[in-house]
């Protein structure tokens, strides 16, 4: 059985592709014909425990520059962790209610834990970010390293 890896919206929204549900429900009803002991629930696929952050990413001259959506999570809940060449985004949105869940009709909100890995498409400066958030916006914006700046160095005797 192959397990295809749900994007970040299908989990976000709770949503499959008719495609997809389509194969699922041939796929369990086969299932069941082999096995009239299997559980309803076997055929449901079991969430990761770190959703992926949907990004963007761009450059302009002189920066490389990602964005992306976390409202609802705190500043202090976010890490950033930055090489030359390779920036990670973690964070968790923690659900505050206290609501049973029988008492949802809809319930396509994602809380929990989720991350990010993206390769870097030109070197940074790793000690040169500046993010920020505003309105759920998350601004990541990171200089490149100038490989074309040079230095002159006096030698001085002593």
């Amino acid at each position: 059985m192959e397990n295809k890896k749900r994007s970040f919206f299908e989990r976000l929204t709770g949503s499959i592709s008719m495609k997809d549900e389509q194969e699922d429900l041939r796929r369990y009803s086969n299932e069941l014909n082999k096995d009239d002991k299997k559980s309803s629930n076997d055929w449901i696929e079991e969430e990761p425990d770190e959703a992926e952050l949907a990004v963007d990413v761009y450059q302009t001259e002189k920066e490389i520059i990602i964005q992306t959506m976390v409202a609802g999570v705190r500043p202090e809940d976010l890490e950033l962790t930055i090489g030359r060449d390779i920036i990670t985004i973690r964070g968790k949105r923690e659900e505050n209610r206290t609501i049973d869940e029988s008492d949802y009709f809809t319930k396509e909100l994602y809380w929990g834990k989720f991350s990010r890995t993206i390769s870097l498409p030109a070197e940074v400066e790793p000690e040169e970010v500046e993010a920020t958030e505003k309105h759920g916006l998350l601004s990541v914006k990171m200089q490149k390293v100038d490989k074309e700046k040079k230095n002159s160095v006096k030698v001085r005797s002593i």
